[in-house]
């Protein structure tokens, strides 16, 4: 049974198993920005070829998924993401302000997103609003099962809540629409 040592345990989690378990074919990974080294414990779980951490955009590679521990706060700087991304099936994870916080601002920041991929969809869980961003992958439709069920030592992730994290209340969902991409 897992034990809740770490205190941000739903955030390492839900970050790393929602794109992990959305792509069906994961070689490189890139994870930017300042992780635990729970975090760490989180991606080892999955079989990945290779993993890069970096607190910068400068590399010269390109990445099936990026999990990007910051949140994106300009074109420039989404255009250097999306050159790092598997042109055709990549998918980028990202933080956001929170939705229930301020929801202007995340429309905002959910539209600078949306402009450069097919899938665009926030998910929340607690007080955190992360955006799932894919040129492919479906983060409920494309969920691998085979992944998601059979993660072991989770406190907080499990393929009902993957699920789950997607749905918000109807005022919200009235506000994104047209915004987000299904």
């Amino acid at each position: 049974m897992a034990t809740i040592d770490n205190k941000n345990f739903a955030y390492d989690e839900m970050m790393t198993h929602i794109p992990l378990c959305s792509h069906n074919n994961i070689k490189k990974v890139l994870i930017v920005g300042e992780i635990s080294e729970e975090f760490e414990i989180e991606i080892d779980k999955h079989k990945i070829e290779e993993v890069v951490y970096t607190n910068e955009l400068n590399i010269d590679d390109t990445f099936d998924i990026i999990l990007y521990n910051k949140q994106v706060k300009s074109q420039e700087e989404l255009i250097l993401l999306d050159r790092l991304l598997e042109p055709s099936k990549g998918i980028l994870c990202t933080q956001s302000i929170g939705v229930r916080k301020d929801i202007e601002s995340f429309k905002e920041n959910l539209k600078l997103i949306a402009n450069r991929f097919w899938i665009t969809m926030p998910f929340s869980f607690g007080h955190t609003t992360l955006i799932f961003a894919s040129k492919k992958f479906h983060p409920q439709a494309n969920i691998v099962l085979q992944v998601s069920d059979m993660l072991e030592d989770c406190n907080y992730y499990n393929t009902e809540l993957h699920n789950a994290a997607f749905v918000f209340p109807t005022y919200i969902t009235k506000a994104l629409t047209g915004i987000a991409k299904r």
